[in-house]
């Protein structure tokens, strides 16, 4: 049996933090896993931040609200769905994340969580588990499944790595040149081309 496991953010939808940022013009919120390999330390630097401008989550939920999947990210998904069983392996939350899976058709999700205090601040973030999306992979593995992963940022190498199978999907130039490994996509089709591949075996 084989699936197909994507990253979220920058492959189906916008990047939640980019969108943020642009909304509350708070440049340092654009700094992304295309940008930051330590997700502890990017999560640490949002969270002050937040803490700092006195934001909580119904401000980034009231723009995630606003915000639609990215230009043929629907079709694609519409279009993986007959061909394989896929699963979303996502860094970002529970909370950020639902009214976009609704958009997507409610895809299979796994992703982490946030501690929210009563006054609605986020008070810190729970991993589902440390390397999760790499994990994810191993244990699909484990289920005796041949795995593909498509992801864009430093926190999908593991996870393609491990899969043995894959891609990244637009990734920014600095990630594209330390991967000379990995193949680079751009476009959907392109993605498409490379599951159907991988799917015939």
């Amino acid at each position: 049996m084989r699936i197909v496991c994507l990253d979220l953010e920058g492959v189906l939808i916008p990047e939640i933090w980019i969108a943020f940022a642009r909304a509350t013009g708070i440049v340092e919120l654009r700094r992304t896993t295309r940008d930051e390999s330590d997700y502890d330390k990017l999560m640490r630097f949002r969270l002050d931040i937040l803490a700092q401008k006195g934001l909580k989550l119904p401000d980034i939920q009231k723009v995630i609200g606003g915000m639609e999947p990215l230009e043929g990210a629907v079709d694609f998904v519409n279009a993986l769905r007959p061909r394989a069983q896929f699963v979303i392996l996502s860094d970002t939350f529970e909370e950020f994340a639902k009214p976009l899976m609704a958009k997507l058709g409610y895809p299979t999700l796994f992703c982490n969580s946030l501690e929210i205090a009563g006054d609605g601040s986020i008070a810190a973030y729970r991993l589902r588990q440390r390397n999760g999306k790499q994990c994810a992979a191993a244990a699909f593995k484990s289920l005796n499944m041949e795995v593909f992963a498509a992801g864009d940022s430093f926190n999908d190498l593991n996870m393609i790595r491990e899969a043995g199978n894959g891609c990244l999907f637009r990734p920014p130039e600095s990630i594209r040149e330390q991967c000379a490994d990995l193949k680079a996509v751009e476009t959907y089709d392109g993605l498409l081309s490379e599951i159907d591949a991988f799917l015939r075996g």
